[in-house]
This record gives structure tokens, C-alpha cells and sequence, in this order.
């Protein structure tokens, strides 16, 4: 049998899902007697609730409840958060409203047509308060307290200093100093959250069916909330998902909503959001100002950094928050040999909606500013900014590179994917053919980014949010595991069961390679279980698909797995041919002596004795063949130094676009855009190639189209696809996508994560390349999205400014 591990096979989910047959949250059917859900929500940013009166919604023939924050409050506790500042969070709200869009009143009826008319039959008094939504403002003194019992607008804040950072400063040539502003986006799932609830009285547990993207750290989170042991909440994943790009992870607290509501209107319920909430309410990622210092020597080589970052997590912080502040702690200078660094790091409230994880998360908030640098120091320089980059890479010779903040790079040839970039995309015919443009009054732009794809979070990397001696008080907390169970039934077909809660990544037909790899059984024979259920499969605390984690430890879980069958059928085999497990090998689902072929046994016999008849098998040995296997690397807790890996392994992205921009409506146009990826081994080129296109496309969102945008006194203006415009097919740029592959020497695969990489790299290269193409105005752009309107806007005051001097 030919080795599947690498190439480009189709996706064994795609048979279901191309003819219809995928089972999605709103498929799967409800237990009788269900309610359906509404939710009825804040229409201001900040006011108190003075009283809420639902007499008229109760009368509505089919309402079977109305539950309140009043009436939640008794049989909850607030959600626990990540942090020391003292947030009482709730899935409704209990006496303040603090975003537009916050869940205020619920309606259970006998279908949601009825739950949304008796959303209108309920009168709510507010005292409006001033509410607050820009980061910088919600620092200074005075500005409005979203939590008084906080005291401030700041969630968490942690000072950092890595190596000799005030030396460098004061060696340094230059010092080039700049502010960023990173906008606010979501990640618009075709099919946004959905749960089915169920109360049993009988148990005191709840059974939820939800579209829960996990990770299911948050599954204990939801279980203290609801005051009940962990095993009285169970959580049934179905096996499709359409889309989550980390966006599920939001779905906990109206998970724990929909449960309570269970319990108080005494039937099961069911709740689909809708699009118009799904923008308004569900999660986001953070907003961020950055302010970034270089200290730089005339060479371009960058010794030193500085790095101010505000992030915005919305009216509260919730879990897995401040995950977007620290979730690339470790690989802070990206890609670049940066020995000394110093990192002043804020998490800030304000009235909008709470944040979490979306693709990419933290990544793209550190890339646009870390990247934008890069070149704003060749301009200074009067440089090249690839020889900038050149300067700073880290060498081939140098990993496993350690980074200033604690960062382990397992492997790498950064030099080689830049180099392979700049070839694919005719840099230097590219700038010849840019000059003879401008002489024409063409605007040409070309822009370059290189940065690292961390994948595999150490579950220690958010204590960084802590002191050491907070840390010490509480439970290290460390690795990354993740489980797989294989199974075999009498005839010899395999069941794999895997607890990485897949949202279309193709995990399944992965998983369906490396056992068919491994156990020599066709592929055609293994079924791959991917619903999630927290009562019956394998998993830990870390399961999950965000972080891109399935490369790395997912597949590995399988692959170890795979080996633990493997050991055992080779040992009942060598058993039954009364020779050594060395000597046999797998050919056409058979184990044949390498010695005397004409030595042989079946599969479907050896595994039928293990069911059929256990008292053949070698002494000690359990009948059936089932194994489950927990996977995880070596990452440790921070020290008391705040030196954190806070991933498994790290992956490379070199990108490099070209632009042209139309100076009379400022509309730009991208000519080409290249990236060369380093995921290590592939395991699958065909799914790894739509992984980055799905990245890139979400990257090139957030650089040039979305944003959730609210005026200044807090109210949303962006609730519909009318008004939050995201890149539809005839914006997606020509793409060239290529690899080099350096295993990683931490996987047994040597697969890294990646999917994630553009949606990073993406808002930082598409910005460079669009203020190269202005630099003959002397404007440069450093907030996003980077919108026609704006590009005019600058283009037209520097004409203007050129006229009046």
C-alpha cells in the first residue's frame, strides 16, 4: 500500500457535504415539547436598568417564559476570568447594560415567530450613563468606569523587560518610534452559533447540543458558572460545523444562558442566533493601539525594542481573554534576531462588544505594527526593505532559536522562503517597472512581510496575564494534550475517534491517512468520528482546533494511537505465527514473516481472535482492540523570569504583494500576491492549500473591508452585510502559494500548524505595499481597514498641502 502521509488526497467529507447530507446544529432534531428562543437586548451602550416589565409578553398565546438577569443571578455564579481585576461577568445582564447588543430578557415559546413578537411586548427602563469606547480614553482619569467594583477600565496590566533593553537603546544609531491602530473584526461563519438545551431535574445536569468550537478549557468555566460538577454538564459537538475561524469559542455564555433558561421555563430550548446578533453579539477580536520603539544601528539591524500594546476586550473580560494579549508573548519579535525587548501590555475595557479568539488571534494585532516597522525603518535608512528584513532574519544555524521573551523555534530556513518569495515575484524587475510607473504617474506599490506561525498553545502561555507570585499561589499550569481512540470490530474496520472539534479543516480525512498509513488498512475501511461528546470521548482540557493545533498535536494523538494498535496486533500475530513481532510486516492486510514469506496471517483473523476468542491471545493480553492515546509536548509553565514557549511549534510565512492605486477614487488594486509558507511536513498539500486561501481571505478582510464599527457614544453602525463589508470572490487577489517543508523535531509527523499565517501576515503586507505605492506623496497609512475613502482622503490633503506651500 502506497504511503498517503503527504499527498494530496480528497477529503472524505466532502461526499456528505456536497450532496447535502452534512448535519449541522440546526439539522439535528429536538427533544419534544422544546422552546424556541429570543433574546432581547440593549439598544444602549451604558445604562443602568431601572425596571423591566413582561406581563404583556407572558399573555402572548405560546409563551411558555420570560427570564430576566434578576432571575438568573440566584442560580449563578458569574463566570470565572483569567485575571485579578475583580469582572463580574454575566450571560445577561443583571443590573447595567454595557454594549449594544447585550442580552437583557429572554422569551422561550412554543416557536421563535412567537418568542420574537413577544420581544415587543416588554417595556424596559433605562438610565442612560456616558459610555466610553475609545482604548486611549479609557485610560485616563476621569473617563467613564464600566465596572465600579473595579475601580478602572483596566482588565490587566503586566510590564515585561527581556535582556539589556535600555544598553540597546543607548547604543542605537536611530530610534524610530510610530503608532499603530489595529481595527476591530469578526470572522462571519456562514452559520452562525446555535444550541439545544435540556434541563433534567431528576439529575440536576444539563445536556447541551452546540456548535461549540472550544477550546474546552471553557467547558469548566461553564460548569462553575452553572454551580454544578463538571460531570452533571454535558457537551454534544455534531460532527459539521459550518465555519468557526475561532469565532465558537464565543458561544460558552450563551451556553450557560440557554441552560439556565432550561431550568427556569422547565422544557428544553432552542436558540439559532441570527446575523444581525451574530455581528452585534457574539465576539471579536481585540481592537489594539501599539505604540513601537526601534533602537536600530545604521545598518538596518534592529537591537532593541519597545512595545506599548492597548488592547480593547469590550465591556467585559471574558475567557479565554486576554488570550489576544499574550497568546504570541514568545515569538513577540516575530521573525527577526532581536535580542532586547520590553513589552507593556494592557488590557482595557470599554463599551463594546466582549472579544475573544478569531483567526490568527493576537497575531494579526502584532504583525501589522511589528511589520509596518520593518519598513518604515528602510525608509528611514534609505534602504531596501528586503535587505532590512535580510539583516534581521533569524539564520538557518541558529534554531531551535530562542527568543528574547522565552519562545523556542523548533526549525526553520527563514532565509531560504524569503529568498524563494522574492524570486517568485520579480522583486527587482518589479521595482524597475515601478520607477518607469511613476514617471507616468502610476501609483506602484510593493509590500513584504515575514513572520512567524506559532500552533499548539501551551496551556501556560494566558498565566502570563499573572505575577510570578501570583502564579505561584495558584496551579501551573502547562502543555497541550490532546486524545484519540482507535477502535477495531471483528471483521477488521477501524473507528477513529478524535476530540479536536473540527469546523471544515478536513481533520477527518487527515486522520483517515495516518491510520491507513500505520496500520496498512485502506482507507476505504475506517471510519473517523468527529462528534464531540464531554460524557463519552477521550479529551482534555486543552481539546480543541484553535491555534492550529491539529497538525501539531491532534495528528499526533492519532499517530500514537495508530502505533498503540499497531503493537498489539503485531504482537498477537507474532503469536499466532510463533515468531518475533520484528520479523512481520504489513502487506495487502496481512502480516507476513520478512523471513519466510510463506508465513502468514490475515488482519480480520487476528483482530477477530481478539474478540472472538480472547483465550488465543498471548498471556496478559486484554481481549478487543481499543486504544486511546493522550499527546503532549514538552512546553513548561512561565518562570518567575515571566520566560514563556508559550507554543508548540512555529511555522514561517514570507509574503510579498503588489499593488496599484487609482489616485483619482483612491481605489486599490492588488496585482499579485505571493506566499511561501514552512509548516514543516505536509500532511495533506491538497487541505493545506485551501487552509491559506481561507487565511489570506480573512487577513485580506481585516486589512481592507471589515471593521465593527461604533460612533462615539457607543451605538453599533455596522449590524448587517450592508454595512460590515467583507472580500466576496471578485476581490480575492491572483494567489501563488509555495512550500519548503523543515520537519519539526517535536511531532512524530514533523508537522507544524498552519491556516492561520495569512490571516496575520495579510493586513501588515497589503499595508506596506499600499504606502510604497504612495510614498510620492509623503503620506503613510497606519490604521485599518485601509478603505478607498481613506486613501483619497490622504492623497487629496497632500495635494492640497503641496498647493498651499
Amino acid at each position: 500500500m502506497s504511503q498517503l502521509i503527504g499527498k494530496k488526497v480528497t477529503r472524505i467529507e466532502d461526499a456528505r457535504l456536497l450532496t447535502g447530507q452534512g448535519k449541522y446544529i440546526d439539522d439535528i432534531g429536538t427533544p419534544p415539547n422544546t422552546a424556541h428562543v429570543a433574546i432581547l437586548r440593549s439598544p444602549y451602550p451604558h445604562a443602568k436598568i431601572v425596571s423591566i416589565d413582561y406581563s404583556e409578553a407572558l399573555e402572548i398565546p405560546g409563551v411558555k417564559g420570560v427570564v430576566t438577569g434578576k432571575d438568573i443571578e440566584p442560580l449563578l455564579n458569574p463566570f470565572s476570568v483569567g485575571v485579578t481585576a475583580p469582572v463580574q461577568y454575566y450571560p445577561m445582564a443583571i443590573d447595567k447594560v454595557r454594549y449594544v447588543g447585550e442580552p437583557v430578557a429572554v422569551v422561550a415559546a412554543k416557536n421563535r415567530y412567537i418568542a420574537e413578537d413577544a420581544l415587543e411586548k416588554i417595556r424596559v427602563k433605562y438610565e442612560t450613563l456616558e459610555p466610553i469606547v475609545d482604548i486611549e480614553r479609557a485610560l485616563e482619569e476621569g473617563a467613564p468606569v464600566l465596572h465600579e467594583n473595579v475601580g478602572s477600565n483596566i482588565a490587566n496590566h503586566r510590564t515585561f523587560y527581556y535582556g539589556e533593553v535600555n544598553k540597546a537603546f543607548q547604543e542605537a544609531d536611530r530610534i524610530i518610534k510610530k503608532r499603530f491602530e489595529f481595527p476591530k473584526y469578526s470572522a462571519t461563519p456562514v452559520e452562525t452559533y446555535g444550541i439545544i438545551a435540556q434541563y433534567e431535574e431528576s439529575t440536576k445536569s444539563y445536556t447541551v447540543r452546540a456548535n461549540f468550537h472550544g477550546p474546552f478549557v471553557l467547558h469548566s468555566i461553564m460548569a462553575g458558572a452553572l454551580k454544578v460538577p463538571s460531570n452533571r454538564l454535558r457537551i454534544i459537538i455534531p460532527k459539521d460545523i459550518g465555519g468557526s475561524y475561532g469565532i465558537k469559542a464565543g458561544t460558552f455564555p450563551y451556553i450557560v444562558l440557554c441552560s439556565i433558561v432550561s431550568r427556569l421555563v422547565g422544557c428544553p430550548v432552542k436558540w439559532i442566533e441570527d446575523r444581525q446578533e451574530h455581528l452585534s453579539a457574539s465576539s471579536s477580536c481585540t481592537d489594539r493601539v501599539t505604540y513601537i520603539e526601534a533602537a536600530v544601528k545604521e545598518d538596518g539591524k534592529v537591537i532593541g525594542l519597545k512595545m506599548k500594546m492597548i488592547d480593547n476586550v469590550g465591556a467585559y473580560i471574558r475567557a479565554p481573554e486576554p488570550a489576544c494579549l499574550y497568546r504570541t508573548h514568545a515569538n513577540t519579535t516575530g521573525a527577526y534576531d532581536i535580542p532586547n525587548l520590553m513589552i507593556d501590555a494592557y488590557a482595557v475595557m470599554t463599551n463594546k462588544l466582549p472579544t475573544g479568539l478569531i483567526r490568527g488571534y493576537g497575531g494579526q494585532e502584532l504583525y501589522f505594527p511589528l511589520e509596518r516597522i520593518m519598513q518604515i525603518i528602510a525608509d528611514e535608512l534609505d534602504m531596501d526593505p528586503a535587505d532590512v528584513i535580510r539583516r534581521n532574519l533569524i539564520k538557518k544555524e541558529q534554531f531551535p532559536y530562542k527568543t528574547a521573551s522565552g519562545g523556542v523555534y523548533d526549525s526553520g530556513d527563514y532565509e531560504k522562503a524569503f529568498e524563494l518569495v522574492l524570486k517568485l515575484g520579480k522583486y527587482e524587475e518589479f521595482r524597475k517597472k515601478q520607477i518607469e510607473a511613476r514617471k507616468k504617474g502610476k501609483l506602484l506599490g510593493v509590500g513584504l512581510a515575514c513572520i512567524v506561525e506559532p500552533s499548539g498553545s501551551n496551556m501556560g502561555y494566558i498565566t502570563v496575564a499573572l505575577t510570578p507570585e501570583e502564579r505561584r499561589a495558584g496551579l501551573p499550569k502547562s502543555g497541550c494534550a490532546e486524545a484519540a481512540t482507535i477502535s477495531m470490530d471483528p471483521l477488521g474496520n477501524v473507528n477513529v475517534r478524535i476530540s479536536t472539534t473540527p469546523t471544515g479543516q478536513g481533520h477527518e480525512t487527515v486522520a483517515s491517512q495516518i491510520v491507513s498509513d500505520i496500520l496498512g488498512v485502506p482507507r476505504e475501511k475506517i471510519n473517523v468520528i468527529a462528534e464531540l461528546d464531554t460524557a463519552t470521548s477521550a479529551w482534555t482540557i486543552a481539546s480543541g482546533s484553535y491555534s492550529s493545533r491539529f497538525a501539531s498535536l491532534g495528528s499526533s494523538a492519532v499517530y500514537y494511537a495508530a502505533q498503540k494498535v499497531k503493537k498489539k496486533l503485531l504482537k498477537m500475530a507474532a503469536h499466532f505465527l510463533q515468531t518475533d513481532e520484528e520479523d512481520l510486516t504489513i502487506e495487502n492486510e496481512k502480516f507476513v514473516s520478512k523471513q519466510d514469506p510463506s508465513k502468514s496471517i490475515s488482519m480480520k483473523r487476528v483482530v477477530g481472535s481478539a474478540h472472538w476468542n480472547p483465550l488465543s491471545l498471548p498471556e496478559g493480553m486484554e481481549p478487543g482492540i481499543y486504544e486511546t492515546a493522550y499527546y503532549t509536548a514538552q512546553v513548561e509553565p512561565p518562570d518567575d523570569q515571566d520566560l514563556i514557549n508559550s507554543s508548540v511549534t512555529y511555522g514561517f510565512v514570507a509574503d510579498l504583494v503588489t499593488v496599484e492605486i487609482d489616485p483619482e477614487t483612491g481605489e486599490i488594486h492588488i496585482l499579485d500576491y505571493f506566499t511561501v509558507h514552512d509548516a514543516g511536513k505536509l500532511l495533506n498539500p491538497l487541505i493545506v492549500d485551501g487552509q491559506i486561501l481561507g487565511g489570506l481571505v480573512h487577513g485580506l478582510g481585516g486589512a481592507m473591508y471589515e471593521e465593527l464599527v461604533y460612533d462615539e457614544k457607543g451605538q453599533f453602525l455596522t449590524g448587517s452585510f450592508m454595512d460590515y463589508l467583507c472580500p466576496t470572490a471578485p476581490e480575492i487577489p491572483k494567489v501563488t502559494i509555495k512550500h519548503i517543508e523543515t520537519p519539526s523535531p517535536l511531532t512524530p509527523l514533523g508537522a507544524k500548524g498552519l491556516g492561520e499565517g495569512n490571516s496575520m501576515s495579510a493586513p501588515a503586507v497589503i499595508t506596506n505595499a499600499v504606502n510604497d505605492a504612495l510614498k510620492p506623496y509623503g503620506v503613510t497609512i497606519d490604521s485599518l481597514p485601509i478603505t478607498p475613502n481613506k486613501v483619497w482622503n490622504m492623497i487629496h490633503q497632500s495635494t492640497k498641502q503641496e498647493v498651499s506651500s
